[in-house]
């Protein structure tokens, strides 16, 4: 039998493979690159949280929790966004643990979505929620933002967007790929929208802490949108943790109710070391947290800097470890620049379009490498753009 695509299913078929790693296919097989494009932080889980994952295992900690994961880390997680962020839920009720955030967006969309419903994505933004949104058999409807607005969402953009289909808008601020970040008046308005259709957000908050010039706002935090939002957030970025897989969502003990009974089905629980780590992560992980933050934004700098100086025009990004320069000066779109400067410069980087049509004409740099790397990239790039402009 060599003809398997009559047992797939049709909406899988469908779905085209992920931008970014279609590209990075390419850069596995070439020798001596400098990538800009994986975005992962490049430091090591801090010591101590590494600890306490071999300490609970030497305590014999390997065995399932409960569902809705470890009740002292949902009671730090409850802490830290009452703190953070000044929403306020219940550890029993308001509260799951998942394996990353990707679990609970993917949990979330099939808990909510009927056929044919509408899911508002900002455009660009991270490549699963569409595909998501196509698994749980809704529509995903692109919210266009632009490097004119900072790539903000604009109220005016979101509610030309909405129509009698449209039930859950994603947010996801600090932005991958952009870097972008909205401010509080900006989630008002949005909010102001939010409310006026009967939308629910969904606010992927994963890179809240990588906030650089003020304090992350979670539009959770505003008036009347608490039970209108679902709230996720996670380890991954803030404390270096993405292999250990843990993040959670919080919002109403409906939504939670209704995300838990898919999470106890396919997941059961997330694993109980990951939990005991991310519990030392959250109580005594916040200085070495901060000196991360402080070195993506030393880097942050420098790599503006070094596009200024090769001529390449960017918006300053406020979150997250990403730059999304234009690259519209020069005569290629997104996806032959990034080949061409792959295969002529050794630098690898990824294609905006990756991230959505909004996207093309640009390029997403992590600046998640070394400063070394950094540098060294900014030449060859620049080498890259003299030969062809």
């Amino acid at each position: 039998m060599s003809d398997m695509s009559r047992y797939l299913s049709t909406t899988v078929k469908t779905i085209p493979p992920s931008g970014i790693r279609k590209f990075f296919d390419l850069v596995s097989q070439t020798e001596g690159v400098i990538s800009l494009g994986v975005g992962e932080p490049d430091f090591v889980t801090p010591w101590h949280i590494r600890e306490a994952c071999w300490y609970s295992l030497e305590k014999g900690y390997t065995m399932y929790t409960s569902n809705s994961g470890l009740i002292e880390l949902r009671e730090e997680v409850a802490a830290y966004e009452k703190r953070k962020v000044g929403a306020e839920y219940d550890p029993a009720r308001e509260i799951l643990i998942t394996v990353g955030v990707s679990e609970a967006v993917d949990i979330a969309l099939r808990a909510m979505i009927e056929p044919g419903d509408e899911v508002l994505i900002p455009d660009p933004s991270y490549v699963s929620y569409a595909p998501g949104t196509c698994l749980a058999f809704g529509k995903a409807v692109p919210v266009p933002t632009y490097d004119a607005d900072q790539y903000r969402m604009r109220a005016d953009v979101l509610e030309s967007c909405i129509t009698p289909k449209s039930k859950i808008l994603i947010l996801t601020f600090p932005s991958n790929p952009t870097g972008a970040i909205m401010e509080k008046a900006d989630l008002e308005a949005i909010a102001e929208v939010v409310k006026k259709h009967d939308l629910f957000v969904i606010s992927d908050e994963i890179y809240s802490e990588l906030t650089y010039n003020g304090k992350h706002c979670s539009i959770a935090s505003l008036p009347g949108m608490r039970d209108r939002t679902l709230l996720l957030n996670g380890f991954s970025k803030a404390y270096a943790m993405t292999g250990w897989r843990i993040g959670y969502a919080c919002g109403h003990p409906d939504i939670i109710a209704a995300m838990t009974k898919i999470h106890q089905y396919t997941i059961m629980c997330a694993p109980i070391m990951a939990q005991k780590a991310a519990l030392e992560a959250l109580r005594h992980g916040e200085e070495e947290m901060l000196k991360m933050v402080d070195n993506y934004n030393y880097r942050r700098r420098l790599l503006l800097k070094g596009f200024q100086e090769i001529g390449l025009e960017c918006f300053e990004p406020q979150g997250a470890f990403y730059c999304f320069p234009s690259i519209k000066s020069t005569p290629f779109n997104s996806e032959d620049f990034c080949e061409k400067l792959l295969k002529e410069e050794l630098v690898a980087v990824v294609p905006g379009n990756a991230f959505g049509n909004s996207g093309e004409g640009f390029i997403r740099c992590c600046y998640a490498a070394s400063v070394k790397d950094l540098e060294e990239a900014i030449i060859r790039m620049g080498n890259f753009l003299n030969r062809h402009r």
